[in-house]
């Protein structure tokens, strides 16, 4: 990820609420140099489109989110609560900040549609470090793949699936933890 000097961040930080409060299509660029507090000029030297803007919010928002994911994962805590506070950290960074918003779908397809390469890569590193935990976990005998004839990889690409999934039923933050937390009970009870 490129670095972004403190302007550029402090641009992305005054974006986020607007982009909530008005979705992509009708914020504009001038609601976001108003909430910058910055002439319209100023932000074109930072970023020539609105696109550019998210799409840099995007990388900076999942960058950050897999580095919260990696300490979740590394912290203390069986492997479940490791699991379960690293998910957590996956919603905080990059599902929560839209999901309040009335525009959420719409932001979730923009960033999809501008940012798919990142969110891509992100979902696939998110993978690769579930599956190095439960690896470990699995190596360690604290949990048993071999009755569910699966590997990590199978089971961290189902923890994302079941995250994703869980993200487009219906309901607020808290039906959305509440599923996650189910989730995590019943992978407890499957691999324990």
């Amino acid at each position: 990820m490129i670095e972004l000097d403190a302007k550029s961040n402090h641009i992305l930080d005054a974006a986020l609420p607007v982009f909530v409060r008005h979705g992509f299509r009708k914020a504009s660029m001038a609601d976001i140099a108003r909430a910058a507090k910055i002439s319209r000029a100023s932000l074109y030297l930072s970023f020539g489109s609105k696109e550019e803007l998210f799409r840099a919010g995007s990388t900076r928002a999942h960058a950050s989110t897999l580095r919260n994911v990696e300490a979740a994962l590394e912290g203390k805590g069986d492997i479940f609560s490791r699991i379960e506070n690293a998910i957590a950290a996956f919603h905080r960074g990059l599902i929560a900040p839209f999901a309040a918003s009335p525009d959420a779908v719409e932001l979730f397809e923009v960033n999809m549609a501008l940012a798919k390469d990142i969110t891509l890569a992100a979902r696939a590193t998110l993978v690769e470090r579930l599956a190095q935990a439960l690896a470990d976990a699995q190596a360690a005998r604290v949990i048993a793949l071999d009755r569910l004839n699966s590997e990590p990889v199978d089971i961290a690409n189902v923890i994302v699936a079941a995250m994703d999934g869980i993200k487009h039923a219906p309901g607020d933050g808290a039906k959305l933890e509440a599923g996650m937390q189910l989730f995590m009970r019943l992978l407890r009870a499957a691999i324990s």
